[in-house]
């Protein structure tokens, strides 16, 4: 499911600057990411990059794949363990072997260790450019007064800023070159062709070529890309690779062809119709027409190609979910749950899908579907415990079900999942009173306390005696850790275990709109509303409502948005 991104903070770019981020340190200060999911993609890109991973020597669960909704040709690495890809560069990518490529190239820059290593070159290259561009500033105001308007002073600042640029590049370019030859080796590890490697780069060079560098793609300004470089790759797709004519598994090329239909569909639907017409009857072509014919308002029309391609591939998971989708976006939440219940069936280890069934269980207005809702969310937030929305609805269901207990340990968990640590210490000191004591909730919840009072003030905590377990002051806020199956308390209901491992400061996966899951944003919108008798029995504050992608035109946008 798909469901356009909010815009993130500048502050995501301080936290997270990479060799890709800060190649350009003043052009990249206002610049904000639109970071999406979709469970189809991120399966798609797992299965294609686990080999890359284990070939590096990287443990492939330890790496995070993000969604970067950005027409720009750019993929990168931030943050530890975090690849970045730009559903633009999934889209122009003609085949996997040249996604496949560029990913081997970014997980070189992780295996290499660069993002640690170019910080001192990204210090170096912002002094640089700000001496030289104070310097060039205080030309300007002289040249002002003098009355000639400054202007080559002005034009001192724009060098100052390629100075800054340049001093950056001297460095990483060796980087380029070592993930190159790692890249190389890990495609040529699993018996892949690299001339997938060699097709990229060569589109990347004549997409960019007589483009004044304000206009070039951004993968070249943060990976220039050399002569050296481009003859290193050619000479081994030549004479060295020995899998230079080598396919990839077939299903590789159907699972990519749908990936790219997938986000033309979503992202632009009536370049979608063009691109796909109604003569090809091909799978990927039928898929993206259904998406896009949604996306447009004609329901009618995307439910019957969606129904078609149901009945042609009867247990796949992701027909399921873009009809419950359609119907959930459409005020037919009710209709939305026998599909995401098919999808789930089908996906069972899929998260954003039990996300997905559970929002659709609470919104079909039946108070018989709670319990089956709790249980589902209940176990999404097990495998996936930093996803705000699925906290919400949560709360939302233990609020129907008159659990005052188990909705101020929601609450907690969600508060602390978008970073309000005052909200998520009030919610969890409440939980802990009234959960029975030694409970999976109730050791969460006095985790949560404990945490959180780490992270304020010493003149805002409470006097208490040292607890155990989480006393660090540079313990994360957030866990990107799986719960522990053992935190199960009866019926089902589980509760996240007071580890805290390696985190990456991403914010939290919730969606967009009235669709449940997907495509969602990595933010903090998250509208309910609708037979949810409005998001947790009133608004809560903090949180601005998300903007929907589409939604507005089939049936507007969905009331009650916090």
């Amino acid at each position: 499911m798909f469901l356009r991104p909010r815009r993130l903070a500048r502050l995501i770019l301080v936290s997270l600057l990479s060799s890709a981020l800060a190649v350009e340190p003043v052009l990249a200060q206002d610049r904000g990411i639109n970071l999406v999911r979709d469970a189809e993609i991120e399966h798609t890109l797992r299965v294609f990059a686990t080999p890359i991973f284990r070939a590096a020597g990287i443990v492939p669960d330890a790496v995070t794949l993000v969604l970067v909704n950005d027409d720009e040709l750019n993929a990168f690495v931030a943050g530890g363990q975090n690849m970045f890809v730009n559903t633009g560069l999934i889209m122009a990518a003609d085949t996997p072997e040249q996604l496949i490529g560029v990913m081997a190239h970014e997980t070189g820059h992780m295996a290499g260790g660069h993002q640690v290593r170019s910080r001192d070159a990204i210090e170096n290259a912002v002094i640089l450019s700000t001496l030289a561009t104070l310097l060039s500033v205080a030309a300007a105001i002289g040249g002002t007064r003098r009355g000639d308007g400054g202007g080559a002073a002005m034009g001192g600042i724009a060098g100052a800023q390629e100075l800054g640029a340049r001093s950056f590049f001297a460095f990483s370019r060796a980087q380029e070159a070592s993930a190159d030859e790692a890249g190389l080796s890990y495609m040529e590890a699993n018996g892949y062709s690299s001339r997938g490697m060699l097709e990229f780069m060569e589109k990347l060079r004549r997409q960019d070529a007589g483009l004044p560098q304000t206009k070039q793609v951004e993968f070249l300004m943060t990976h220039p890309l050399t002569k050296n470089r481009v003859e290193y790759i050619e000479n081994f797709v030549d004479h060295i690779s020995k899998f230079t004519n080598a396919k990839m598994p077939s299903a590789y090329y159907d699972m990519h062809q749908r990936m790219r239909a997938k986000l033309y569909g979503f992202i632009h639907p009536d370049l979608a119709l063009r691109k796909y017409p109604e003569s090809d009857t091909s799978v990927p072509a039928r898929y993206a027409r259904s998406i896009a014919y949604y996306q447009v308002g004609d329901i009618n029309k995307g439910l019957k190609i969606v129904d078609g391609l149901i009945e042609q591939e009867p247990k796949n998971p992701y027909f399921y979910e873009l009809k419950g989708q359609i119907l959930f976006e459409n005020g037919r939440a009710k209709e939305a749950v026998d599909p995401y219940r098919n999808a789930v069936k089908y996906a069972p280890d899929s998260a954003q899908l039990r996300m997905a069934l559970g929002h659709a269980l609470l919104e079909a207005g039946d108070d018989k579907l709670v319990r089956e809702a709790i249980d589902v969310l209940r176990s999404s937030a097990r495998d996936e415990p930093l996803v705000e929305l699925t906290w919400l609805l949560l709360a939302s269901a233990y609020a129907r079900a008159d659990m005052a207990p188990q909705l101020a340990y929601a609450r907690a968990e969600e508060a602390l999942a978008r970073g309000d640590i005052r909200a998520a210490r009030y919610h969890a000191d409440r939980a802990e009173q009234m959960l029975p004591a030694g409970s999976p909730d109730w050791v969460r919840a006095q985790d949560i306390r404990v945490l959180v009072e780490s992270r304020l003030p010493h003149n805002m905590r409470p006097q208490l005696a040292p607890s155990s377990g989480l006393a660090s002051p540079d313990t994360p806020i957030i866990s990107t850790g799986r719960m522990p199956d053992d935190a199960l308390s009866p019926g089902g209901i589980s509760a996240i275990g007071a580890g805290f491992p390696s985190v990456a400061d991403l914010p939290n996966a919730t969606t967009i709109g009235s669709g449940p899951t997907g495509l969602g944003t990595l933010g903090t919108g998250t509208p309910l509303g609708g037979p949810l008798g409005g998001p947790l029995g009133g608004p809560m504050a903090g949180t601005p409502a998300g903007t929907p992608l589409g939604g507005a035109g089939r049936g507007g946008p969905q009331p009650g948005g916090r």
